[in-house]
């Protein structure tokens, strides 16, 4: 099953919203830092409410120390920037994909862009329009792998 990957999240709330997403969904979150917030921050906790014990969180200090986690598992690295590469709809999803997202106000660095295997995108249809929040972005990704996987049954 594809997994989900912060990295350098900024926002308490997104991140409790992304963590409810996951517990619905039974995916692995991996919150990699440093973070912007406490694990234990109130708004990210009242975010995920009462869904927490469902939530299969993983915490990595660094990016070091994810890629030590990823190495071990495998997968494809699928990295997701308003400048990526595949528009996510039309790609082929693997059950053994990281799904990565950067930060809320900078995306992914570009040396974790370059390490990814595939960087997608989100279109929109304004061009004023630079992004979609975080945790819609997740779920939008999330969601679409899952169909393809034929998890939503």
């Amino acid at each position: 099953m594809p997994q989900v990957v912060l990295v350098n999240p900024q926002i308490p709330p997104n991140t409790g919203n992304i963590a409810r997403t996951c517990a619905a969904t039974s995916t692995e979150l991996h919150l990699v830092g440093p973070l912007g917030f406490e694990i234990s921050d109130r708004y990210l906790k009242r975010a995920g409410l009462d869904y927490w014990p469902y939530v299969k969180l993983n915490y990595h200090e660094s990016l070091d120390a994810f890629k030590n986690i990823r190495q071990e598992r495998g997968g494809r690295w699928l990295g997701f920037s308003v400048r990526g590469s595949f528009n996510y709809a039309q790609f082929n999803f693997q059950a053994d994909d990281w799904l990565l997202f950067g930060s809320e106000t900078t995306g992914l660095a570009p040396t974790v862009l370059s390490a990814c295997d595939a960087t997608l995108y989100i279109p929109m249809a304004q061009p004023q329009v630079r992004s979609l929040n975080l945790s819609v972005s997740v779920a939008v990704g999330l969601f679409e792998a899952r169909r393809q996987l034929g998890y939503l049954q």
